[in-house]
């Protein structure tokens, strides 16, 4: 028996007026704070797409790890009613995946050199991608609690997250061989 393959089309037409659909089935602008705010989330894991591409063989599974988690984290912030439980099963943010970057945090810091001062965002390619996620995974952060009534493990996860790409950073240049500008 051959299997049944679904095809998804690009386009629907259904924002052509500028509206979207949550999750839920409620109609909003697509100027709308939660849409504004799970947009956030993509934009961030396209930079942490982008920042794979340089990385080394240890950072790019964590990194493969952490964007799955992102759409996990997003349809959770498309979907206001929070029925998507039910459907939609593996779009859940646990403790348990707190720390797991918590883990990898101490992690790679392990294998650091302490950190004493301010360090100018930059360095290699990865390292580079790596701050300017950061920055937007900081700005997301900013989102979600200005959209209020967010579940508290979405905003302690992208909080935890960006202490981890700040960290990847780091690793991401030390492991190249570029040394870090101090302010």
């Amino acid at each position: 028996m051959k299997p049944i393959i679904v095809t998804v089309k690009i386009y629907t037409r259904t924002g052509d007026a500028g509206e979207t659909g949550l999750f839920d089935g409620t109609r909003v602008s697509k100027a709308d704070s939660r849409v504004a705010t799970y947009g956030e989330v993509d934009e961030l894991n396209a930079w942490l797409g982008l920042s794979r591409v340089a990385l080394d063989a240890r950072l790019a599974p964590m990194i493969d790890r952490i964007q799955r988690d992102l759409f996990a984290l997003g349809a959770r912030l498309a979907d206001p009613s929070r029925k998507i439980a039910d459907r939609v099963t593996k779009a859940a943010i646990s403790p348990e995946d707190i720390a797991r970057l918590e883990g990898w945090i101490d992690q790679l810091e392990a294998d650091l050199p302490p950190l004493r001062r301010f360090i100018l965002p930059g360095g290699s390619q990865a390292g580079a991608a790596l701050h300017v996620a950061r920055t937007v995974c900081r700005r997301a952060e900013r989102a979600m609690v200005a959209l209020g009534q967010v579940d508290p493990d979405l905003i302690v996860y992208v909080n935890r997250l960006s202490d981890l790409l700040f960290v990847m950073a780091r690793a991401a240049n030390h492991a190249g061989g570029t040394p870090e500008v101090e302010w």
